[in-house]
């Protein structure tokens, strides 16, 4: 295999590698198989282009027609000339598809569908880098410069899946690339000449001076080198502090080692719960079954968000401890307060994978297995040392706290220190924003009644849309101009009442985490991924956090803050179950009381196919993915086994040989090196004829192959050669055979047509050898085992007789 054609391999494996790390983010990730099959077609217009040989400029052209072909055949055929040719419909259709496809990554969280716009974006990308790839280290042969897009390939799918790429994509990434720098000094030493190795050490073989030993060239040390640089790239990240991000994904990390201390990092769930609310289907994250006679306020909490700076709100930076056995009395609830013990089971999907275990609040036990540590502020429960609610299944007992209306009104103040930390705003809050804190809760007796006032306005009276194509923000101004707009999604709402009460002396915060979910006709509850939300939380000295649900048309309104207050009973204790029941349904379904409005809203629970769709986790199985990646390979490489095949016999016909050779390896070296002329003349149409003595075989050769000069005068040095290992009693080796063999293909590279020479290359005459010796071999395994089955036949049949 030649320099230029290792490369050309080495770029296109190195793009695809890079590539990799795209795959989390589309559900189903076949694209890649459209990505490497394009990115094959402008590698092999490169190929030819270097062959014939092109200018570099025009190579580059060259590629970038193959590539606007086929990605026009791909994504608007049914608009261009001829299915191929990209005319005016084409393009505007591209333009269209490639605004859809960025309308779409906006809208939809990860893993996104797979568009036909995202398509495009992913395919044409891909192929844009390789393209560049290709470029730098093959055309212009700067290999070290093209790990620049190949990182910017890489870097885009971290920043998309928000820093979560993994190692594993990093790894490929890297590898690919180490293998486009070791193709490259491959090629660059093979035109030094011969590599020699340093001085033998403890007498290890092969590494002789003389001998060019292999075991301290130049081409294994950077092996080495580029390995040990990955494996510190890999290593170094591990020992050095780091943060991440992300709630509905894998995000809040929690930090800190066994035993108490550690603290929970600072996490902004805003990006993550609108892209949840934006997706077109749903997807069950959890399943769960409760002795709950009212499921309407079991809302499932993650985190709270306790800090306002103006920028937005965040989750505060506290210390975390071991899970105790049983969770502290909440902070501030009275036992005047009406309180039932719940107990829920919950199975969490395989497909919902971060860091928060989703609970009712306020929580009294937990149960589960693996790595938690609990943030008793929040009492919130956090996954340490990679822990995930992966396939999770835990017991939880929750109080389902009641206060009347009549228990909050009265509400003493809250203490000095909660209420320092709970009523701060920003220096930057807009006075609108307390302004109309004031007017909506002009009149009000108490902070219940103001509180009250603020939901009813922002879910009633205030004519307020729900939207969750509303620009995001949570900052400040975004508050104001929503209070403006008055349109946006549950953040938006949560956070502005937060901000309200703030401003009017009440303390509050903002809980984020899933709404109570869907009942099943097994009676099991289906929490999918459009339940999704934020709400807020004030504090009243008797009752505690008590939520509130400002959002309209989404959630249910608490008891307390309505006129008439309906009680509730839990029945027996729930006991944990095991069976089939208790598991995430492939197929959950939907109540029939399931309005049009209802569903639009994600009110319904998950889609059955798509729930089922999305059991098995939220992306393509990284095995899969390997096995049919491998499998595509396979097929690309089918047009191209007469080349491998002749590239490979040429390569051990005229390799190098082992020093002084006795006569049979002269002959057989001899030998080899003349069948190689004869298939190279086969290849470039003179059909061999093994009727005829080397010399007139070589002047048919020559005179059919019109071969001239140098060219000719191999093809009968190498006859002379064959004659005198045929027939004279002690033949002298001689020596530049491969070189002449080479000046032989020369020549008839040179005085062939382009046709010609690209049917010699891709679709050599002499491949049919292979079939041929394919049959021999087929012939002689039939022969074999036919004569073994006669052979046990008769065996058989003599047995009987000698027995008798």
């Amino acid at each position: 295999m030649s320099g230029r054609t290792r490369l050309t391999l080495a770029s296109w494996a190195a793009t695809l590698m890079a590539a990799g790390a795209l795959l989390p983010l589309v559900k189903p990730a076949t694209w890649i198989f459209t990505a490497a099959f394009v990115l094959a077609l402008v590698s092999g217009a490169g190929t030819l282009a270097r062959r014939v040989p092109l200018a570099r400029p025009l190579t580059l052209l060259a590629q970038t027609v193959a590539a606007l072909l086929a990605l026009t055949l791909f994504f608007a055929r049914e608009q261009a000339l001829l299915w191929i040719v990209p005319g005016p419909e084409a393009l505007t259709h591209a333009v269209e598809l490639f605004g859809a496809g960025a309308e779409d990554v906006g809208r939809y969280a990860i893993p996104a569908p797979d568009t036909e716009g995202i398509r495009l974006m992913l395919v044409g990308g891909v192929v844009a880098i390789g393209l560049l790839v290709d470029a730098l280290a093959v055309t212009f042969r700067k290999a070290a410069p093209a790990g620049l897009p190949l990182l910017a390939l890489y870097s885009v799918a971290a920043g998309l899946s928000g820093g979560g790429a993994g190692w594993l994509w990093f790894l490929l990434a890297a590898s690919g690339y180490l293998l486009l720098l070791l193709a490259e000094g491959r090629d660059r030493l093979s035109q030094w000449g011969r590599v020699f190795g340093g001085a033998q050490r403890s007498g290890r073989p092969g590494s002789s001076v003389a001998g060019g030993g292999p075991a301290f060239a130049p081409a294994r040390t950077g092996r080495r080198i580029g390995a040990v640089a990955m494996g510190v790239a890999l290593v170094v990240p591990f020992a050095l502090p780091g943060f991440s991000g992300g709630l509905f994904g894998s995000g809040g990390e929690g930090s800190g080692g066994s035993g108490k201390g550690g603290t929970i990092s600072a996490v902004n769930p805003l990006v993550s719960l609108q892209n949840n609310l934006r997706q077109p289907e749903d997807r069950e994250v959890l399943r769960y079954r409760t002795n709950a006679s009212d499921t309407s306020g079991l809302y499932l909490r993650l985190v709270a968000l306790d800090q306002f700076d103006g920028t937005s709100w965040k989750s505060s930076v506290r210390p975390i401890e071991d899970v105790p056995k049983q969770l502290p009395w909440p902070e501030g609830l009275s036992q005047s307060v009406k309180v039932t013990e719940v107990t829920s089971n919950f199975v969490a999907s395989e497909a919902y994978e971060q860091k928060w275990l989703p609970m009712p609040y306020p929580a009294g036990r937990v149960d589960i297995d693996g790595r938690w540590r609990y943030e008793p502020a929040g009492r919130m429960l956090v996954g340490d040392d990679k822990q995930t609610t992966k396939g999770a299944r835990y017991q939880v007992s929750s109080l389902d706290v009641r206060p009347t209306a009549g228990q909050l009104s009265v509400a003493g103040p809250a203490p000095e220190k909660l209420r320092r930390e709970y009523t701060k705003v920003p220096a930057t809050l807009p006075a609108d924003v307390r302004t109309t804190a004031l007017d909506v809760t002009k009149g009000a007796r108490n902070d219940y009644e103001r509180a009250v006032r603020l939901q009813d306005w922002f879910a009633r009276d205030g004519g307020f849309r729900y939207d969750v194509d509303v620009v995001s923000g949570t900052g400040v101004q975004a508050i104001s101009r929503f209070l403006k707009d008055k349109e946006g999604f549950c953040v938006h709402f949560s956070f502005s009442m937060a901000a309200m009460a703030r401003s009017l002396g009440i303390p509050a915060r903002v809980a984020v985490g899933f709404m109570p979910g869907t009942t099943q006709t097994d009676g099991s509850v289906s929490v999918g991924i459009r339940d999704a939300h934020a709400w807020p939380e004030l504090y009243f000295e008797g009752a505690g956090w008590t939520r509130f649900e400002p959002t309209p048309s989404r959630g249910s309104t608490p008891s307390y803050t309505r006129e008439n207050t309906p009680s509730g009973t839990a029945t027996g204790p729930a006991q944990p179950q095991q069976s089939a029941s208790a598991q995430p349904s492939a197929a959950p379904s939907a109540s029939e009381s399931c309005t049009p409005q209802m569903r639009r809203l994600g009110d319904c629970g998950p889609d059955a196919a798509v729930a089922g769709a999305s059991s098995d986790g939220s992306g393509p199985d990284v095995t899969t993915v390997l096995l049919l990646s491998l499998a595509a390979l396979l097929v690309l490489a089918l047009p191209f086994l007469p080349l491998l095949w002749r590239t490979r016999v040429r390569a051990g016909r005229l390799g190098p040989g082992g020093g002084v050779r006795g006569p049979e390896e002269t002959a057989a070296r001899t030998l080899a090196v003349w069948q190689e002329i004869n298939d190279t003349a086969w290849d470039h149409g003179v059909e061999p004829d093994d009727s005829l003595t080397p010399r007139k075989s070589a002047a048919r050769i020559v005179g059919l192959g019109e071969l001239r000069g140098e060219s000719a005068d191999a093809v009968h040095r190498v006859a002379r050669a064959v004659e005198e290992v045929l027939y004279a009693p002690r033949p002298q080796p001689v020596a530049g055979l491969a070189e002449e063999a080479g000046r032989v293909r020369a020549g008839f590279h040179a005085g062939a047509d382009r046709r010609t020479r690209l049917r010699a290359l891709l679709a050599p005459r002499s491949a049919v050898r292979l079939r041929w010796a394919a049959s021999a071999r087929w012939a002689t395994t039939a022969s074999r085992w036919s004569e073994r089955r006669h052979a046990l036949t008769a065996r058989l049949r003599r047995a009987p007789r000698e027995a008798n």
